[in-house]
């Protein structure tokens, strides 16, 4: 038996109606949702500090996630972990037609624009009729809003330097300082001019091909 059957073996086991762990019996795709998450969150940790024993059974724990999710979708006749394998395998080969199709990439600039290419089409044959309908909204503010920002450049919609972006920064700091010393101060409006900001220096981010959120963890790290 190979690693992968035995895993997929014990989480049957794990889920059994009649031997299985109560607990594990208990779980639905809500429950576990949150542990996904944090498991993310650990496997990143361990990427960051470099652990590379840690990453391995972080890794394993995440990939136990997608074990769970497969279990509880077989039982419920939607799909299984073959199923999942087989999806990801299919976009992994239609995505990448420079390696196995007849097209043609020299550089990753070609590969990224002929990926977002087909993912306009894709989202064409799903009747997605925004660039940003599939963009999930469970997303974490500043990471939805970098995506957000990404694909709005994908189709020309962009500051293509730095410079008019940090002048943009200013200007929406400024903004907030004036809603912020009013005598009566609009709750709703400061929060608006706040959020305006934050989309900036996700922006920012953005034209330093940066992360906002990998920013703010290394100058975490530094406290």
């Amino acid at each position: 038996m190979n690693q992968i059957d035995r895993l997929l073996t014990i989480m049957q086991r794990l889920r059994d109606p009649e031997n299985g762990c109560p607990w594990d019996k208990e779980q639905t795709f809500a429950t576990i949702a949150p542990y996904t998450l944090e498991e993310t969150y650990e496997v990143l940790d361990a990427i960051a500090r470099e652990d590379f024993d840690d990453l391995r059974g972080e890794l394993g724990d995440l990939l136990f996630q997608v074990v769970f999710y497969a279990q509880m979708a077989q039982e419920e006749g939607r799909f299984d972990f073959n199923d999942i394998c087989a999806a990801i395998s299919d976009k992994l080969e239609r995505r990448h037609p420079h390696v196995f199709a007849d097209s043609s990439a020299e550089n990753s600039s070609e590969v990224l624009a002929r990926w977002e290419q087909i993912k306009t089409e894709e989202r064409a044959q799903k009747a997605q009729h925004s660039a940003l309908d599939d963009i999930p909204r469970s997303l974490p503010a500043l990471m939805r809003a970098q995506k957000i920002q990404k694909r709005c450049a994908n189709v020309g919609f962009d500051w293509t330097t730095l410079g008019p972006v940090v002048d943009k920064v200013y200007e929406e700091i400024d903004e907030v300082m004036y809603e912020a010393r009013q005598a009566v101060v609009d709750q709703a409006k400061l929060e608006e001019e706040m959020g305006d900001l934050l989309v900036c220096h996700g922006q920012s981010g953005s034209s330093f091909r940066d992360k906002s959120g990998n920013r703010i963890a290394k100058s975490e790290r530094k406290i």
